[in-house]
C-alpha cells in the first residue's frame, strides 16, 4: 500500500470516527440537559462520547492517539459564537477593569506555584513535573512541554484531565443552582430550532470560515496563545460589526446555525475523553494523590471569586466563572448559556490565558534554573564527602 492510499485510509478513519463522536455526543449532551447538567451538557455529551468511541477504538489500533484537531475546530467554532455574542459597546466599559483581571490571574498562577511544590512532595516527583500538572492551562500545552524537557507526560496528563473534567461537571451545576430552570423548556427551546439553516446566508458562511481559517493561521504563525480560539472571537466580533456599519448589510441578521454551535461544544469536549478513553485503568493511589491539587485548585478558585467580590462591581456566579480555573472556552460558554454577563467572563478568561501562556516560558526555565542548583548543591555535597578519609573522619 503507498503513501497516498495510506494517508486517504487514515483520514477516513478518522473521519467516521468524529462523526460517530458528534452523533453520540449529541445523544449524550441531551441527556445531561435532562438531568440538569446545564450550560456544560453538551461539553460533556463530547467527554462521553469521546471516551466512548476512543476506549473501543484503542482495542482495535493500540498506537491511537486522541484527535487534537476536533478541539482545535472546536475552538474555532466556540470563538466565532463568542465573538458574535459579545457587544463592543459593552467590551468598551470593562477595559477599566483589566488591573482585577490582571490581578486575579496573577493570584491563581501564585496558588498553581504553591500547589505545584506541595504536590511535588507528595508524589515524590520533580518540581518541573509538579508545576505543569497544577498550573491551570492548556492540557495539550502542558503536555508538550513535559514532552519538550523529558518529564512524567502521563502525571502532568492525569491531573491536568482530572481538573479539567471536574470543574466542567462542578461549575454548572453550582452556577445553575441559583438559575431556576424548566427542563422541559430548556430541551424544547434547543431541539426547536436546532436544524433550521437560512440558505441564503450559506455565503455569508462561507465567507466566515474562510476569513477564520486565514486569521487562525496566521495567528498560529505568529505564535499567539490559543490562536484558534483568540483569532475566531476577534474575527467574530470584527464580521458582527462590519454588518452593522455597513449602510448595505446593516439590514441582514446573520447569525450561526445552532447545530453549528452545539457541535462545536462537543468536539470541545471529545479531546477529553479520548484522553479519558486512552488510559481507562488507573491505580487508586495515583488518583488520590492526583486529587489533592485537583482539590486544592478548586479552594484556589473559590477563594479567587471571594476577593473579586471584595473588589470588583460584579455579582457571585460572574466572579466565580471568571475565576474557575478550567478551560476559557468552557467557561465562556457556561456564562454564554445562562446569559449572565458574557464580556465579562470572556474578558477574564482571555486575560488569564494571555498571562499564563506569556509567564509560562519564564516560569520554565526559573524551574529549571532551581534544579540545576539544587543538583549542583548535592553533587558538591557528596564530592565532600567523599574527599573526608576514614581517617581524618576519626577524634
Amino acid at each position: 500500500m503507498d503513501k497516498s492510499t495510506l494517508s486517504n485510509s487514515k483520514l477516513t478513519t478518522t473521519c467516521l470516527i468524529v462523526g460517530i463522536e458528534i452523533i453520540i455526543g449529541l445523544l449524550s449532551g441531551l441527556t445531561f440537559i435532562a438531568l440538569g447538567a446545564g450550560g456544560g451538557s453538551w461539553i460533556l455529551g463530547g467527554i462521553a462520547a469521546g471516551a466512548l468511541v476512543f476506549y473501543f477504538y484503542r482495542r482495535y489500533n493500540n498506537q491511537a492517539k486522541p484527535n487534537r484537531n476536533s478541539r482545535k475546530f472546536g475552538q474555532i467554532i466556540v470563538g466565532l459564537t463568542v465573538g458574535f455574542s459579545l457587544k463592543q459597546s459593552n467590551l468598551i466599559t470593562i477595559y477599566s477593569q483589566l488591573h482585577i483581571f490582571l490581578l486575579l490571574a496573577l493570584f491563581l498562577m501564585f496558588c498553581g506555584g504553591i500547589i505545584g511544590y506541595i504536590y511535588s512532595r507528595i508524589e515524590k516527583t520533580d518540581l518541573l513535573t509538579a508545576m505543569l500538572a497544577t498550573v491551570p492551562g492548556n492540557i495539550g500545552i502542558m503536555a508538550s512541554i513535559a514532552a519538550d524537557y523529558g518529564r512524567n507526560i502521563s502525571l502532568v496528563s492525569l491531573v491536568q484531565l482530572i481538573r479539567f473534567t471536574a470543574i466542567i461537571i462542578v461549575i454548572p451545576l453550582v452556577a445553575n443552582v441559583s438559575n431556576a430552570h424548566d427542563i422541559k423548556a430548556i430541551i424544547h427551546s434547543v431541539t426547536e430550532n436546532l436544524f433550521v439553516i437560512n440558505f441564503n446566508y450559506l455565503f455569508l458562511l462561507f465567507l466566515l470560515l474562510s476569513v477564520t481559517l486565514l486569521a487562525v493561521k496566521i495567528g498560529s504563525y505568529l505564535k499567539i496563545p490559543v490562536a484558534g480560539f483568540l483569532c475566531s472571537i476577534i474575527v467574530g466580533v470584527g464580521f458582527d460589526s462590519l454588518l452593522d456599519s455597513l449602510p448595505f448589510l446593516s439590514h441582514i441578521d446573520f447569525n450561526l446555525p445552532p447545530l453549528f454551535n452545539l457541535i462545536g461544544q462537543i468536539l470541545l469536549g471529545i479531546t477529553i475523553g479520548e484522553y479519558w478513553g486512552m488510559n481507562p485503568k488507573l491505580g487508586k493511589l495515583t488518583v488520590a494523590y492526583a486529587s489533592v491539587p485537583v482539590a486544592m485548585t478548586f479552594l484556589a478558585g473559590f477563594i479567587s471569586a471571594g476577593i473579586a467580590t471584595l473588589i470588583s462591581p460584579w455579582d457571585w456566579l460572574t466572579c466565580l466563572l471568571v475565576t474557575s480555573p478550567g478551560g476559557s472556552p468552557e467557561m465562556i460558554l457556561i456564562s454564554l448559556a445562562l446569559h449572565h454577563n458574557v464580556e465579562i467572563v470572556t474578558a477574564g478568561h482571555l486575560v488569564r490565558l494571555m498571562t499564563i501562556n506569556l509567564c509560562l516560558p519564564a516560569l520554565v526555565s526559573f524551574i529549571c534554573y532551581l534544579e540545576r542548583r539544587s543538583t549542583k548543591n548535592q553533587d558538591g555535597a557528596a564530592d565532600q564527602l567523599k574527599t573526608i578519609s576514614p581517617k581524618s573522619a576519626m577524634p
